[in-house]
């Protein structure tokens, strides 16, 4: 399949997630959030509706999915809806690029199969939820998301890493747990040093998930800390 195929399917699917999360979404909206123009958000409305999507044109505001129409099974009561959309504001706060998307792109769909009067609760709740962190620490990497995979699938990471003293290394790493205090820190195996040690995700210049796999390390975060400190 064609680079822009795959590119217009997924661009399909997040318009589709997109109306079941929204009650009404215009083209200027869609076409702004997707960087297309406006003539082919209407070319894509044309194919979901061709596909069996029941698009409604709300006159003079935009479209609308028929009433009922949304992606079976799971429903969540209004008080669980609350509490996802409340971590959804920590996330935001989070300031790790990929987290948040990651996030943002699950609450989408969460979002798109609560009923109408609970969609808009939700929606209010988000607008009207604000944290600010006593703290004031920037947590800037681009990394998270990455690591969270390469932890759980027990994949060797390769970073270029700067130190407190600026001192650059690369290291080859197996990543163990991830801890947040002022900022990120990820818990690793490092080869080089052959012992555990930390590493803050913001000093990570560069970073590459390989496709080898390392063993698992047998043991509780706790049992790491008994262990090791």
């Amino acid at each position: 399949m064609e680079y822009s195929e795959v590119n217009r399917l997924s661009r399909l699917t997040a318009i589709l997630i997109r109306f079941q999360t929204k009650r009404i979404v215009t083209a200027s909206e869609l076409s702004q959030k997707f960087q297309v123009s406006k003539r082919t958000i209407y070319r894509d409305i044309k194919a979901l509706e061709k596909a069996g999507v029941p698009i409604l044109t709300v006159e003079g505001k935009g479209y609308a999915l028929m009433e009922g129409y949304k992606i079976p099974p799971i429903m969540f009561t209004e008080k669980q809806a609350n509490a996802l959309i409340l971590a959804e504001q920590l996330v935001l706060k989070n300031k790790d690029a990929s987290f948040i998307k990651d996030y943002s792109e699950a609450i989408d769909k969460i979002k798109s199969i609560l009923k109408y009067n609970a969609k808009d609760k939700a929606n209010l709740l988000a607008d009207r939820t604000q944290f600010n962190e006593v703290i004031n620490q920037e947590r800037n990497s681009n990394n998270l998301s990455d690591l969270q995979n390469a932890l759980t699938n027990y994949k060797l990471v390769k970073i270029e890493y700067i130190n407190k003293e600026g001192v650059t290394t690369n290291r080859l790493i197996e990543p163990f747990a991830l801890l947040s205090a002022e900022n990120w820190y990820l818990v690793a195996w490092c080869r080089l040093r052959k012992e555990f040690r930390f590493f803050r995700l913001d000093r990570i210049q560069k970073m590459e998930v390989l496709s080898e796999n390392f063993e698992p390390h047998n043991m509780t975060l706790q049992e790491y800390f008994d262990q090791y400190h």
